[in-house]
């Protein structure tokens, strides 16, 4: 009797187990699906990895006139004294490194892999320093987000923000943050380390790194409530911390910081968007970075860095929700305005004296172009011998510059505007004034240079090249520009002066142009009286552009007397045939006009009758399809345009 039950036990386990046998192809499943994870525990490493390359990449096709403007915008000297001219504010080493790393954008693709070679370096750090397991390492992908934003919607800030070598500066901060967080996490709790870390941190870390030795010393504050230990000791290491931070940065200022501003003290190392009114919307990455770094403060624990991933699935739509965001904050946050990027590139192409290139895509405009866009195409035009056949072939426009403060041309495109119209008297105030209100960068100097050669001031131009000399990407373009100091007749001879020389004959008198490049440039040109053909033939394109009659009749028949059995450019003739008829005082019948530019006035004078009931912006579209190209077009639907 007594084995009965012992049997019936027995088959019941036996039951009981082959009823789980049953059932254990799903966890049978399961398991192996953990298996796989667990031994894909780099897995995350790699998603990261992949995000930073592929964010690198967008950087390099979409940005590559961006982060060359960023280094012409950026001065690094190899030399001592412009390391004790760094220092003489707070956060001068960290500036002094930003600066370093921004030469290299020369050559964009080295830039963006130097770049990204401190994201990883970051990554690295900052897992280390919150020991940010394996599996939830994804999500350092919102501090690579907030990095990425500061950059790509810079826009127009590029050429106002005071903060040098912008571009590395927050992320070399950012590592310096985690590497010190990661130091005093290690310290031992003996002989009142971490307490000397956060005061050295201060002490030594904020005239050298400004906010982000600050910032490090909160952290240290925030992530001691973390760690083991007394609460008495985590007291004394917060209070310590909240003084220090305090007093550290008034001290500095009262006794050796003199030259930094009293409301800035606390955010050193920094960029300040500020003209005329604060512009908060700008600091938005840099309070995402700093809340990632109080939250992984905050939920610290000490655990191994690579753990299994229990739950796969919940974990998979995580990591596949963390990398949407990640892609959609970047597009949200990209700074996209067609007329900033082709000012951009004509740009870098008007520094390489490639005039194809400026027009290269010109007639492919999407938007209304801006009016640097217009200046540099004409520019171009000129060199290449076009201006008075092709300047009305492309869309004219004046739509102001995509920013939410005013753009002025003359901190856009106007060193580089002046100085190729031969107005270099204005070159040189612009690269003086602004060097001094958003600091020296290589721009200026190389523009410095080229004035003083233009004027002969050959002492004055080797100063100036003895400074780049200390560069690493502008030492040759320095020692090119040595050998003209001294040699006119070189100077006047080569590609790039030459044209530059013909435009030099102005009249001597002292104004101003009131920051409005375009309207003091065409008014000064109209009125002169050249007899050089080139200076006078931007005369006569001046003239146009002013829409004055009595001007252009005079700067017209001076070309025709300085070009005897030549062409007349077709929009010459336009402009000559379109006043003719409207004052009746002038007789063309001795001039070699065309006949088809007669034609088209007859038929654009008939267009304007027939839609002459509608609006101006209906006339615009309706004649534009047929007219647009020429300036009948741009003196009657053209007026009014808008000067920065």
């Amino acid at each position: 009797m007594n084995k009965k039950p012992i049997k019936g036990k027995q088959t019941n386990d036996i039951s009981h187990k082959r009823g789980a046998a049953t059932s254990s192809p799903s966890k049978s499943g399961n398991k192996k699906l953990n298996l796989y994870f667990n031994k894909l525990h780099l897995l995350p490493l790699v998603l990261v990895a992949v995000a930073i390359v592929c964010v690198g990449v967008l950087l390099l096709v979409c940005e590559s006139n961006f982060l060359w403007k960023s280094q012409e915008l950026n001065l690094f000297l190899y030399s001592g004294d412009f390391f004790k001219q760094q220092m003489i504010v707070p956060g001068g080493a960290l500036v002094w490194l930003g600066c370093y790393f921004t030469q290299f954008f020369y050559h964009p693709w080295l830039g963006v892999v130097l770049l990204c070679l401190w994201w990883f370096l970051l990554v690295y750090l900052t897992s280390r320093a919150f020991c940010i397991q394996s599996k939830w390492l994804f999500l350092v992908l919102v501090l690579i987000l907030a990095l990425t934003a500061s950059i790509v919607m810079l826009g127009y800030w590029l050429y106002y923000v005071k903060l040098r070598g912008i571009l590395f500066v927050t992320t070399i901060g950012a590592a310096l943050v985690s590497a010190l967080v990661w130091f005093y996490r290690k310290l031992p709790l003996r002989y009142y380390l971490r307490p000397a870390l956060i005061i050295a941190t201060t002490l030594i870390g904020y005239p050298l790194f400004g906010f982000y030795a600050l910032f490090a010393a909160a952290l240290m504050a925030v992530i001691t409530w973390r760690l083991p230990g007394s609460i008495t000791f985590r007291a004394i290491c917060t209070v310590v911390a909240l003084v220090f931070i305090i007093v550290v940065p008034l001290i500095a200022y009262r006794h050796v910081f003199y030259q930094t501003n009293a409301d800035n003290i606390y955010v050193a190392a920094l960029p300040v968007f500020f003209l005329e009114t604060e512009h908060t919307t700008f600091y938005w990455p840099y309070f995402l970075g700093a809340a990632f770094y109080v939250l992984a403060a905050v939920l610290y624990r000490s655990k191994p860095f690579y753990e299994k991933v229990k739950k796969p699935l919940p974990w998979v739509l995580l990591v596949c929700c963390t990398l949407f965001a990640f892609a959609y904050g970047i597009h949200l946050s990209w700074f996209k305005d067609f007329n900033f990027h082709e000012e951009l590139r004509m740009q870098r192409c008007v520094e390489n004296q490639d005039w194809d290139g400026v027009l290269a895509g010109a007639d492919q405009t999407v938007t209304e172009p801006t009016r640097c866009i217009v200046m540099l195409r004409n520019l171009a035009l000129a060199r290449l011998g076009r201006e008075g056949d092709e300047m009305y072939h492309y869309w004219w426009g004046a739509k102001p510059p995509t920013a939410p403060f005013q753009v002025r041309m003359t901190q856009v495109g106007a060193k580089m505007i002046y100085y190729n119209y031969g107005q270099i008297n204005y070159c040189y105030r612009w690269c003086l004034e602004d060097g001094v209100e958003y600091g020296w960068r290589a721009e200026f100097l190389k523009y410095l240079t080229r004035c003083a050669l233009v004027n002969g001031e050959h002492q004055v131009a080797r100063k100036y090249i003895n400074l780049l000399k200390q560069t690493r990407y502008h030492r040759a373009w320095a020692e090119e520009q040595e050998r003209y100091a001294g040699h006119n007749d070189a100077l006047k001879a080569s590609a790039e002066y030459k044209p530059v020389f013909h435009m030099l004959k102005y009249n001597d008198r002292l104004t101003s142009d009131r920051s409005v490049v375009e309207q003091f440039l065409n008014y000064e040109l109209a009125r002169l009286e050249a007899d050089d053909v080139v200076l006078q033939e931007q005369s006569l394109v001046s003239a146009l552009w002013t829409k004055d009659i009595p001007t252009f009749w005079k700067q017209f028949f001076r070309y025709v007397a300085l070009h005897p059995g030549q062409r007349i450019p077709t929009h010459y003739q336009e402009a000559a045939v379109l006043y003719s008829e409207l004052e009746h005082q002038v007789d063309l019948s001795n001039l070699p006009i065309d006949e088809s530019v007669r034609t088209t006035f007859q038929n654009f004078m008939a267009r304007a009758q027939q839609y002459g009931n509608g609006t101006m912006e209906m006339l615009k579209q309706r004649m534009y399809p047929e007219f647009g190209q020429t300036f009948f077009y741009e003196y009657f639907l053209n007026r009014d345009q808008q000067m920065y």
